[in-house]
């Protein structure tokens, strides 16, 4: 009985359980289209028929611009390439930019953030104008001129990953740093952070044990939601040019400039698996980072439960502010 209570309160399982009707649908659809991402991006070396940068099969050289058939389900691109395996090696190469950038923006991101919202002062105002200032240029924009100036353009594989991992951690930093300093600056203030001051807790341990796990609730929500993004990013810096090399990595967004010419000429098979993986990827985040937000706010959970057994006092309820005991802010 243990241990399916705490099954229940797994992250994803706990709000897979309060979710209802249209919400559930969603968030299940987005697993699915999450899980079936992350499984390709792991076993692609063994379900890839090929390498991402192989041109010679069993029967020798592939050809350019093959159309399907049964050596190469999925054609070759015009660079010789077999289109199903660059397709499932480019969602390795998407997961890592992801693992990295993420992590990068995350820590990156809470400690400025802690940093700016505790200490206050001289130290808040400057921070918060350097946050401003890149926050207020286009995010896309912003990466092509990290890429250059990291890789001067496309590189190889952990080179290229890393230019563009730095890349998107720098438009997604202002973003964790906005969050983290607001919940700081609210933490801060209350009652039991005054009580650790008393005591004589130091400013380090009250910062990271008492007011940084109280300011954090949320991130797993942007984290979801800040994913599909960078792979947005991660695309469009391949289809301008500042991207991975073929020959190093497999990239969704390099295969769907090299197929610009094939639209054109009725060639269809090397424009739209890239464009169907990036498609539903980023679908399956941005559906998954949806439900967790929306279902994060217990106000909404109120009023979806309201709407199936409503009675005056459960509309009476469902209108009231939530306490702060019940979003588990305050331990």
């Amino acid at each position: 009985m243990a241990e399916r209570r705490l099954f229940d309160r797994l992250p994803v399982i706990h709000q897979l359980r309060q979710s209802v009707g249209l919400q559930r649908g969603m968030l299940v659809a987005g697993l699915v289209l999450t899980g079936l991402f992350l499984l390709i991006a792991i076993l692609a070396p063994w379900i890839a028929p090929y390498s991402f940068n192989q041109l010679r099969g069993p029967d020798g050289l592939f050809g350019s611009q093959v159309p399907p058939n049964p050596e190469n389900l999925l054609g070759t691109t015009v660079g010789g390439y077999d289109v199903l395996s660059r397709t499932l090696w480019g969602a390795q190469t998407a997961l890592m930019v992801i693992v990295v950038a993420i992590l990068l923006s995350v820590f990156i991101g809470i400690f400025v953030g802690l940093l700016s919202g505790y200490l206050g002062g001289w130290v808040d105002r400057v921070l918060v104008v350097i946050a401003d200032a890149i926050y207020a240029f286009p995010s896309l924009l912003l990466a092509i001129v990290a890429a250059i100036a990291i890789s001067g353009g496309q590189s190889g594989l952990w080179p290229g990953i890393m230019a563009a991992a730095i890349s998107i951690t720098v438009v997604f930093i202002p973003q964790y740093f906005r969050v983290v300093r607001a919940e700081v600056v609210r933490v801060k203030s209350e009652a039991f952070i005054e009580s650790a001051k008393v005591i004589g807790a130091s400013t380090p341990r009250i910062m990271f044990r008492h007011v940084l796990r109280n300011a954090t609730r949320s991130l797993p929500l942007i984290v979801t939601l800040n994913a599909s993004e960078a792979i947005a990013t991660l695309a469009a810096l391949g289809f301008l040019g500042f991207g991975i090399e073929p020959t190093a990595a497999a990239e969704w967004g390099y295969d769907l400039r090299q197929s610009i010419g094939d639209v054109s000429a009725g060639i269809w098979w090397t424009a739209i698996p890239p464009g169907v993986a990036i498609v539903l990827t980023i679908l399956g985040v941005t559906l998954v980072g949806e439900s967790l937000n929306d279902l994060a706010d217990p106000r909404l959970r109120a009023r979806r439960r309201a709407s199936k057994t409503q009675t005056p006092a459960d509309a009476v309820a469902a209108t009231q502010p939530v306490s702060r005991e019940f979003r588990g802010e305050v331990e």
